[in-house]
């Protein structure tokens, strides 16, 4: 990305200026991921910009919208194309697709869209059975039905460990008791897959994951639930009351749930990352604009030097923090990123999203207090990033406890 930042000279008239560019050059990307970025951009503007509004008073998107991503090949990107995936095992795909989304303000979209590329799709394209690739991994890529992971519950947030959700073993199914709740596309979804405990005595060796059909008796949900931010992402709370799933909706192998998801856990921060930088960047282009456009005191907002030095110090964090994701893109893409570089990418960047539209919104002035106003929007929208995914202190834990971990004697 390129800003143009108009600079000034104290006491020149206005009238000549000296335009300055400071970019740095994303090399990540080839001819391929071009043509690519090419449809994103298209079903983005076309597709998913002019329903923003809409989607936001109903507080969920149209379930429409996963059938035209799914015929335009933007649903399970990197499933194999057996399965009715795309074939394609580059991250680099999915980041172009979180940041053309984010590019029109579509983050509650993203947050859909990338959701089953990035956190469903991995579980099942790894361990899924064929059967269960027919039955649902071929039309959740067709946009034919909707999905969700259920991790978090009332009692048990980042600690997965701690989750109360029982599966007992019944003969030929589990029976499951116990509450999900913030679990996002929780209403549309026609097939979760949740975390449970099919030994509740073995703590973390007890945990396995169950595809469960949202239409199963005894299956409920409430939502969606109102949120500060985020009001087209429909979140909703799920309640299992004796629901009987079929053992062989289990996914992998009965225990293996928690490494599982530590497996898969990085490419879910990754995406959040890749998400929050692509909104700083838009947020930033908007504060930029109205700082070279809005006068004060008979100067532009960006001719107080206090403002170029806050334009000049957001636009270098953000090409640094640029550079970083770019290399756990990259890392992604090769299937060489960790939990711990993933959890400094988490931590940092949707930190630094916190401190880019805080400060988009005090370049605003009181416009920036104004619900129409995007850069209002961005800020309660952007608050949830440092949360959901493990929040910055349990980043801050994974990348302590590498840092510490004794040494092999």
């Amino acid at each position: 990305m390129i800003y143009d930042i108009a600079v000034r000279p104290a006491g020149s008239d206005g009238q000549d200026s000296t335009m300055a560019s400071v970019t740095l050059e994303r090399r990540i990307f080839d001819d391929d991921h071009m043509a690519f970025r090419e449809t994103a951009r298209g079903f983005a503007r076309r597709h998913v910009q002019p329903h923003l509004a809409d989607w936001a008073a109903a507080k969920t998107v149209d379930r429409g919208l996963y059938r035209t991503a799914g015929e335009l090949g933007l649903l399970g990107i990197a499933v194999d194309d057996h399965a009715g995936g795309g074939g394609i095992d580059d991250f680099r795909f999915n980041a172009i697709l979180i940041e053309e989304l984010c590019a029109v303000g579509a983050q509650a979209v993203t947050m859909g869209l990338s959701g089953f590329n990035d956190l469903v799709a991995p579980y099942l394209d790894w361990l899924c059975t064929d059967d269960q690739k027919r039955k649902y991994l071929a039309p959740l890529c067709a946009g034919e039905m909707v999905s969700a992971i259920a991790m978090t519950e009332p009692g048990a947030g980042s600690d997965l460990a701690s989750i109360a959700t029982t599966a007992v073993a019944d003969g030929d199914h589990y029976v499951v008791n116990g509450a999900k709740t913030f679990i996002s596309n929780g209403m549309l979804a026609d097939v979760v897959v949740a975390v449970v405990k099919t030994d509740p005595a073995a703590g973390r060796d007890g945990i396995s994951l169950l595809l469960i059909e949202t239409d199963t008796p005894g299956f409920t949900r409430s939502g969606p639930l109102t949120k500060i931010g985020l009001p087209a992402q429909d979140t909703a709370e799920l309640h299992f009351d004796d629901v009987r799933v079929p053992r062989a909706n289990l996914l992998g192998d009965e225990g293996k749930g928690f490494a599982y998801l530590r497996h898969n856990l990085a490419q879910e921060r990754l995406s959040i990352a890749v998400t929050s930088m692509a909104l700083m960047r838009r947020t930033f282009d908007i504060a930029l604009e109205h700082t070279v456009t809005r006068t004060a005191f008979g100067q532009r907002i960006a001719d107080f030097q206090a403002n170029r030095f806050y334009l000049a110090e957001l636009a270098t964090q953000i090409e640094v923090a640029q550079t970083f994701v770019d290399r756990c893109i990259l890392d992604a893409a090769h299937h060489d990123l960790d939990e711990v570089t993933a959890a400094m990418a988490k931590w940092w960047v949707t930190e630094l999203h916190s401190t880019v539209v805080n400060r988009a919104v005090q370049l605003h002035g009181g416009y920036g207090f104004m619900a129409e106003y995007d850069v209002a929007r961005d800020y309660v929208d952007s608050r949830g990033a440092t949360l959901y995914g493990g929040t910055t202190e349990i980043m801050k834990e994974i990348i302590g406890r590498r840092l510490t971990r004794p040494s092999a004697t």
